[in-house]
């Protein structure tokens, strides 16, 4: 006998008679993802540039990425805000930044609405969306969308993961970590990794292992209920850091230098058709050294930066590898819609030399090359906090303009892919619409099915601010429906408007042109 069940509000329609045998049952009827909807997952990278995906023509090897993008569709046109925070704040709520109170990294709130850090819950985000539909709901990784003041034990836990929409968390709430001694939470509690690095600890396969265990847990119950999971690598942020071997593997690699990376990288673009055949490369950046005015142990200790970070990148494509091949083993790849998207253009944290200390950049303390060459053999281990220098910074967003945190192109311009083997028929074919990170929430409600609710536990929710792309999933003339996008980052501003831009950039066009370091402008903005 088929159960009997009823809506919430709605009167019990069953029998309570006088003996179970005059009386029939009835149950609330539970939330029920609709029959064959997909899986979700966001995989969100850190500080990637549009020029380091090796399909996006990158000399660094990242076939998993690769493989994923020639199943799919990658993108051409996607933007960010130039910032972490800011921008996740838009991949998972659908609304601009301001409007998320997100106008800087969660350590950088002002206390004006469009920045105090707090993202209104009349924002709800896709996690919220998803649960109320029968998903399982898992974050890991990067969170970095809690106010900085509400992160400690003491809480309040309702911008946590947990409070937000997950079921289950397991990662790092600040903006970076240590990716051998990681500061880690497991849902609303703090915690300690399994293993120490001389066991072979690092964070990145721990987070890979924790999202196959999540998986696993649910599909071994209940195999045809969906999941979302948003799955946050703390690479490629700095610290670069990564086992030996894999930085090896890119010895004398990069002993040519920034300019000739970006005149590889250029020419590559322009060969797999990412970019227009008539596009010119950006000029030389004037806040970066000439490669052939260095020393030969500024060649050499800049050279092996950026080794270190190529091995960390092509480390961390090789896990996001074990996960893809885990959802292929377990039979769900073909059903789930994968976005994979980095956060803001490669960055220029590491200073115009790089540092062993990224915290250097930060507090305005210069660094010594003698005391960097004397770590160079160590760098990417868990003895340093290091990142590279401002010219491979400018040759990982080729072909563009600076770097993250500015609004050139440089620091909003982002490799961002969408696969999805059941629901799009087209495969390796380059995407040219205009996309923002705001555009990822509406394309997954319009794919999935989903009306965006009115209403989430109670409170009345904001429009979404961004435009379904899906119309360009299997046409690839699909018109842009996304026409008009602000950019706004710590007073840099530009407006995008059907194909234009203007950028109005703060305290210059570069730090050079202006007559400032990035530390005068600091103290001069204090």
């Amino acid at each position: 006998m088929a159960l009997k069940e009823y809506k919430p509000g709605q009167g019990f329609p069953g029998v309570i008679g006088r003996t179970f045998n005059v009386s029939k049952p009835a149950w609330p009827a539970p939330h029920r993802a609709r029959e064959g909807a997909p899986n979700v997952l966001f995989i969100i990278l850190d500080d990637t540039g549009f020029g380091q995906l090796g399909c996006y023509g990158s000399p660094i090897s990242t076939p998993n990425l690769d493989a994923l993008a020639a199943d799919g569709l990658p993108y051409n046109n996607m933007h960010t805000t130039a910032l972490c925070s800011p921008t996740r704040s838009c991949f998972i709520t659908g609304r601009n930044h301001h409007s998320n109170g997100m106008s800087c990294i969660t350590e950088g709130s002002t206390g004006y609405p469009g920045g105090n850090g707090n993202i209104p819950f009349a924002n709800g985000m896709l996690s919220e969306i998803l649960l109320q539909n029968d998903y399982n709901t898992y974050a890991l990784g990067k969170w970095h969308l809690t106010p900085a003041e509400q992160t400690s034990a003491a809480g309040p836990y309702d911008r946590w993961p947990l409070g937000r929409g997950f079921e289950r968390y397991y990662g790092f709430l600040g903006g970076d970590t240590h990716q051998y001694y990681p500061e880690l939470v497991r849902d609303n509690s703090q915690t300690e990794p399994d293993e120490t690095p001389e066991e072979g600890y690092h964070l990145t396969p721990d987070l890979v292992s924790k999202a196959k265990a999540m998986i696993a847990d649910s599909k071994q119950v209940a195999p045809n209920k969906p999941f979302f999971m948003y799955f946050c690598t703390g690479a490629m942020h700095a610290p670069h850091q990564v086992p030996k071997e894999w930085a090896d593997k890119y010895k004398g690699k990069f002993d040519a230098g920034w300019d000739a990376y970006r005149e590889q990288v250029f020419a590559k673009q322009k060969k797999l058709g990412i970019l227009p055949a008539n596009t010119k490369l950006s000029r030389h950046d004037p806040d970066v050294q000439d490669w052939s005015k260095l020393s030969a142990d500024e060649r050499r200790l800049y050279a092996r930066m950026m080794e270190v970070f190529a091995g960390f990148l092509e480390h961390t494509d090789h896990y996001i590898g074990e996960l893809i091949a885990f959802l292929k083993d377990m039979g769900e790849y073909e059903n789930t819609l994968i976005m994979v998207v980095s956060d803001n253009g490669a960055s220029a944290e590491g200073g115009p030399t790089g540092s062993v200390n990224e915290g250097k950049f930060f507090n305005n303390v210069p660094d010594d090359l003698q005391q960097n060459l004397a770590a160079i053999d160590d760098l990417g281990g868990p003895q340093y906090f290091n990142h590279y220098a401002w010219g491979w910074t400018h040759a990982g967003n080729t072909p563009f303009r600076r770097w993250k945190r500015e609004t050139y192109r440089g620091g909003t311009s982002d490799p961002f892919m969408i696969i999805w083997p059941k629901g799009i028929k087209s495969k390796g074919e380059i995407r040219t619409q205009y996309c923002h990170a705001i555009d990822m929430v509406p394309t997954v409600l319009d794919a999935l099915g989903i009306e965006p609710p009115t209403q989430i536990r109670g409170v009345t929710q904001s429009a979404l601010q961004g435009f379904s792309l899906k119309s360009s999933f299997d046409d690839a003339k699909a018109p842009s429906f996304h026409v008009t996008q602000y950019f706004e980052m710590v007073g840099h501003r530009s407006l995008y408007h059907d194909g234009w831009r203007a950028v109005c950039p703060w305290p210059g066009p570069s730090f050079t042109e202006s007559g400032l370091t990035f530390g005068d402008r600091l103290q001069q903005a204090h």
